[in-house]
């Protein structure tokens, strides 16, 4: 478990503390009261589709999501879950799964008693769990199967399927009041009342506080931040972020990095998901590298080697850096998973790819291993360095292929068995 993070001293900026929520423990993982962040994520599959279901699941598991959100929405795909449960254990594969329930969750959930035991947490909207007079009675039924399958739930409000009834209510209150605010802002305090209230029903139902996750999910970024923010200021319940309807491609993780990255400087976040729009036939394990890497730059958690590499210039015309660069990256990501039991810390390696003498050889230093590659009008020869010191100049038209050689040599070497000290550290040309 970690220690909550020291808020930052004199002039060193530096992550808030964490804010401080009641651990909830879905499967084997731990949510919040000061674990690790955990990264999750959401098939996209027909969950009808049980090896589908199961291939994509064993995909995101291997890239690193630490839990998987399925979608529930009919008999069909309620039937198959434990299925796909049982698929992935004898995969070995223990990920836990949530189950995502949509207007008819308190039915599936009880004519399929064998989901709701295979699941390991249910995700419950309260903006459409029930209308009117029934929404007391189907989330009540929900609460109460869960409660007897000893399941932890996630309340997750979300922008677009709001509380209208709730909305309303707040709605009229502010435009009697003396000073009235703007539409926007009672949107925010709904969706916060909304988590709150219901989770406040859940606990009046007998589920304890370490049973559930919040969520307030709302695609515009400023909009995300205010409701998290009042949301942590208002409760000590696990959080789970993400920005929802995110988009595609580059837009998608810029506003999914700048709203989780604001809320996790100021200690908010215990479970993230970034909800990228897929490309056609696109790796939906994507969200999964790009909540990684959030977490890594911020220096929240470690996940796999870091490969720093400059952004070229006049001066880097040709593409061998760059090609060296994702070559590296790639296999780094590629033997990560195997690489974790056979090569305990390697995860904490930093390896520089470098494309001219301006920064190269420092950057390289500064690196467990590093390269500086020659740039235009440069002599054609290519520094390695190893832990701070020069270890030999690699020449030719194999540097690229020699470089990746001396990688997987310092891994093996200094994260395997025996974790001998390269005799790299001591050799200089």
């Amino acid at each position: 478990m970690n220690k909550p993070i020291k808020p930052p001293q004199d002039d060193v900026a530096g992550p808030s503390a964490r804010h401080q929520t009641t651990q909830v423990m879905v499967g084997n993982v731990a949510v919040g009261g000061g674990a690790p962040i955990v990264v999750q994520s959401m098939t996209n599959t027909d969950t009808a589709d049980i090896e589908g279901t199961i291939a994509q699941v064993a995909a995101l598991s291997r890239a690193g999501s630490e839990m998987v959100r399925i979608t529930v929405d009919r008999d069909e795909a309620a039937a198959a879950v434990p299925h796909i449960r049982d698929g992935l254990r004898k995969r070995g594969i223990t990920t836990p799964l949530i189950g995502d329930f949509h207007y008819i969750g308190h039915k599936l959930l009880t004519d399929y008693p064998a989901c709701a035991e295979a699941l390991d947490k249910y995700r419950i909207n309260p903006g459409n769990v029930g209308f009117k007079n029934k929404r007391d009675t189907q989330f009540a039924d929900i609460i109460e199967i869960a409660n007897k399958n000893d399941k932890p739930v996630r309340i997750g409000a979300n922008w677009g399927s709001l509380d209208q009834e709730l909305l309303t209510k707040l709605m009229d209150e502010n435009t009697a009041s003396a000073a009235p605010r703007d539409a926007r802002a009672v949107t925010r305090e709904a969706m916060v009342q909304s988590a709150l209230l219901s989770a406040a029903r859940a606990q009046e139902l007998g589920m304890p506080k370490n049973k559930m996750i919040l969520s307030a999910k709302v695609s515009a970024v400023q909009d995300l931040i205010a409701v998290y923010q009042t949301l942590a200021s208002r409760s000590d319940y696990a959080i789970h972020l993400g920005l929802t309807e995110a988009g595609m491609g580059s837009k998608g993780i810029v506003a999914s990095s700048a709203a989780l990255g604001i809320l996790l400087q100021e200690g908010i976040g215990d479970t993230i998901r970034i909800s990228l729009t897929p490309e056609p036939g696109g790796d939906r394990t994507l969200e999964v590298q790009v909540a990684q890497e959030l977490l890594q730059t911020m220096g929240f958690r470690t996940f796999v080697p870091l490969v720093a590499a400059c952004p070229g210039c006049g001066r880097t015309t040709s593409t061998t850096f760059q090609e060296l660069a994702r070559s590296i990256q790639d296999f780094i990501r590629e033997e990560m998973p195997g690489w974790k039991t056979q090569y305990p810390g390697v995860e904490a390696l930093n390896v520089a790819v470098m494309g001219c003498i301006v920064n190269g050889p420092g950057e390289s230093k500064h690196a467990n291993i590093g390269i500086s590659l020659p740039g235009t009008g440069e002599t054609p020869a290519a520094p390695v360095f190893v832990d701070g010191h020069k270890f030999r100049t690699l020449r030719g038209p194999s540097i690229a292929a020699d470089f990746k050689a001396l990688v997987i040599d310092y891994i093996d070497q200094k994260y395997g068995a025996g974790a001998k000290k390269p005799e790299a550290v001591t050799a200089a040309e």
